[in-house]
């Protein structure tokens, strides 16, 4: 007899509040800039518009506008000839004026869509909007996480920042379909050159999370207007990871499930996740649209971008260049992913692939330059002003002047950690390939010193053959090449 109940047949439904730190150089309503400096003291990146006070008057930076209209065109969504300026107003120590300057009702961008590959499928995820808004300042919790510090303290350095707050629809039927889509999102933003993952904070994720009885999913994964509506959502706010997103959500599903099993509600409310712990925190009741008051922001006209929305135009993205990559250089799938994962990698690689074969460019920079860098915490644009010392290691190796394991084991690993160029190394190391006669010689030695292991070889132990293989590269230095010594010796030994 089945033990399954309703509550374990209830289907979750997420919709998220991706915010988007937007790369220019000043704030978004005034000068201020927005690179902080090295130990950079609190509250001394502000001036009277971005702190609130009274009598100064914001300035709409034109830069922050040109990467929303991008980021909506990457997402193909509607781009309103006209859109405005509002106040949403609510108190919290980190908003100086008590108001926040966002868009309301009339945002820049409104009904797109982007496509994510979710395991061996891909499913198309609708963004309600994206809109325009200022950040507030950050807070931060002495002795302890937001629930138990003994006191908080506020910097606005950050009050002023440039936001683009990207809304979907609630069509994630699962936390991993989350961090996939965030992880696709980054990659578009990156390629449209108006977002740095790197910067601390830089993609902060607020996300809404029910649970409804499953009868109420289509079999398109469309949901019930009805049941959406009848069942209380969370909002866990304070994740700024893709991985971070899938734990905290996977958290809370089951947080809500055992509450349902167990008989209780769930109530409708804003929760912090608390990554150090690994749990979501109650923090206040879940605010309603007419809680914030919005109304019309006095001091921004209405903001008309028809005149030049058609000019701004936005670059090759991650799926159109991963296609280009398959038919152009003959990649597969998985080396055009990982090769247009980043886009200075993609162009990395497109460097190299045009001083050499496709499939050796890929070979070198997907796995082998990609695989030191990872293990090193590295990222591509550590090096990328070194990409002739990189192309010259491929040339020693394809005109045969250097073992490909050498070439990856000592020259590459010598080239990142210590700075140096590959000739330096191979000099310094005696790196070069040996000529025919030393590689002959060191055949004919390792036969004749091994003799238990010929005879092995002569028995059917082909393994045998690796080991002798391996008495000549130690007698070469690794100076030869593996594939030739082991022709080599099958030759000598079949004589």
């Amino acid at each position: 007899m089945s033990t399954r109940t309703a509550t374990d047949e209830r289907a979750v439904v997420i919709g998220l509040e991706v915010h988007v730190q937007l790369e220019t150089d000043t704030k978004i309503f005034c000068g201020c800039s927005t690179e902080p400096a090295e130990d950079e003291e609190p509250n001394t990146r502000t001036c009277p518009v971005c702190l609130g006070l009274p009598g100064a008057l914001p300035v709409l930076n034109e830069g922050a506008v040109e990467a929303a209209v991008k980021i909506g065109k990457a997402l193909e969504a509607d781009i309103p000839e006209r859109t405005d300026f509002h106040r949403k107003n609510y108190y919290y120590p980190d908003l100086p004026k008590n108001f926040q300057i966002t868009q309301y009702d009339a945002p820049i961008c409104a009904d797109g869509e982007l496509e994510v590959a979710v395991e061996d499928s891909r499913r198309t995820i609708g963004i309600t909007r994206a809109h325009l808004e200022e950040d507030p300042g950050s807070l931060q919790h002495a002795g302890g996480s937001i629930d138990t510090a003994d006191h908080t303290l506020v910097d606005y350095n950050r009050a002023g920042t440039p936001l683009v707050e990207i809304v979907t629809e609630p069509d994630f039927r699962s936390p991993a379909e989350t961090r996939a889509f965030l992880a696709k999102l980054e990659e578009v933003l990156e390629y449209l050159g108006v977002f740095d993952a790197t910067r601390d904070g830089s993609l902060r994720v607020d996300a809404n999370i029910s649970l409804v009885p499953g009868e109420s999913v289509a079999g398109d994964g469309s949901i019930d207007d009805d049941a959406l509506a009848a069942a209380n959502r969370t909002e866990v706010k304070n994740i700024s990871s893709h991985k971070g997103a899938e734990k905290a959500l996977a958290y809370e599903v089951t947080r809500q499930r055992n509450a349902l099993r167990r008989g209780r509600a769930v109530e409708q409310e804003t929760r912090h996740w608390d990554e150090s712990r690994g749990i979501t925190v109650s923090m206040r009741s879940k605010e309603a649209e007419k809680d914030y008051r919005y109304f019309r922001e006095a001091d921004l006209p209405p903001l008309e971008v028809s005149d030049w929305r058609e000019s701004i135009p936005i670059p090759e993205l991650p799926d159109a260049r991963r296609e280009r990559f398959r038919a152009e250089y003959g990649l597969g799938a998985e080396a055009a992913d990982k090769l247009t994962s980043r886009k200075a990698v993609a162009d990395f690689y497109e460097d190299v692939a045009d001083r050499f074969d496709p499939d050796l460019a890929a070979t070198w920079v997907a796995d082998n330059l990609l695989g030191e860098l990872n293990y090193r915490d590295m990222a591509i644009t550590d090096v990328d002003d070194r990409l002739e010392e990189f192309a010259r290691l491929i040339e020693l190796v394809d005109a045969d002047d250097l073992t490909t394991k050498n070439a990856e084991e000592v020259v590459l690993r010598g080239m990142l950690d210590d700075g140096d160029d590959p000739d330096t190394i191979v000099e310094r190391e005696g790196l070069g390939t040996a000529d025919t006669g030393e590689v002959e010689a060191a055949v004919a030695d390792a036969i004749d010193e091994n003799p238990e292991a010929v005879d092995d070889y002569h028995d059917g132990d082909d393994g045998a053959i690796n080991f002798l293989v391996g008495q000549v590269m130690q007698r070469t230095g690794g100076s030869a090449d593996p594939g030739e010594v082991n022709a080599l010796l099958r030759e000598r030994l079949a004589e």
